[in-house]
């Protein structure tokens, strides 16, 4: 069987892949969770931390105090982001049981769970490599460590479904995961991910997997 456990609640679900309504009992934790929420649903540019602190409840002087420039908060957040996420995306992955083409296919219906969630607001990567300039290598080298994880761990189940180019795999699948992040977050439509995985499963079927 390759069926998920039962969807937890909304409110759940977001707690448990961002940190952006995680409880926190320190004034950077606060001070994290107000800037992860603005940014991701106002953009990174757009929010000062002018809002950071008055969402937090903490002074200005507070949040320099931890972080010396607004692009090392951004930094911070990004990674505790990618963090929160992880765990969450790659617990329910465990969950699944099954051969790996069933394993790599649950990754969609766990971007549906994703998607259907109302604090989805898109990969914070994404939406920071297509704010900021395309030049800030700070950024992209985050989020390419970021996917790093699911690359490896899409190269993996490639390399045990015996496929005969499982880097290949890893990146197709990745066009389809990034292309249902983005139509998603933009149509806030969480069917684009049940339309991703028909993709993938038209795909991983037409390998030819050596006998």
């Amino acid at each position: 069987m390759n069926e998920l456990a039962p969807a937890r609640p909304k409110a759940e679900h977001c707690e448990r892949w961002s940190i952006a309504a995680a409880p926190a009992d320190t004034a950077r934790g606060r001070i994290m969770a107000a800037a992860a929420h603005l940014f991701c649903h106002h953009g990174f540019a757009a929010t000062g931390v002018d809002a950071v602190v008055a969402r937090a409840g903490t002074a200005k002087a507070t949040l320099y105090k931890h972080f010396p420039s607004k692009d090392e908060l951004i930094a911070a957040v990004l990674e505790a982001e990618g963090a929160a996420w992880r765990t969450w995306f790659f617990g329910r992955l465990r969950a699944v049981q099954g051969p790996p083409q069933a394993r790599l296919l649950a990754v969609f219906d766990i971007l549906g769970e994703w998607f259907a969630d109302d604090q989805f607001y898109g990969c914070p990567f994404i939406n920071a490599i297509a704010e900021f300039d395309t030049g800030d290598s700070a950024i992209r080298e985050t989020a390419m460590r970021h996917k790093t994880h699911l690359v490896t761990w899409l190269t993996a189940h490639a390399i045990e479904m015996g496929a005969p180019d499982p880097k290949a795999v890893a990146r197709a699948l990745v066009v389809l995961i990034d292309g249902a992040i983005v139509a998603a977050q933009g149509a806030r439509d969480p069917g684009f991910a049940a339309e991703a995985k028909a993709l993938a499963r038209t795909y991983l079927d037409s390998l030819t997997i050596p006998a």
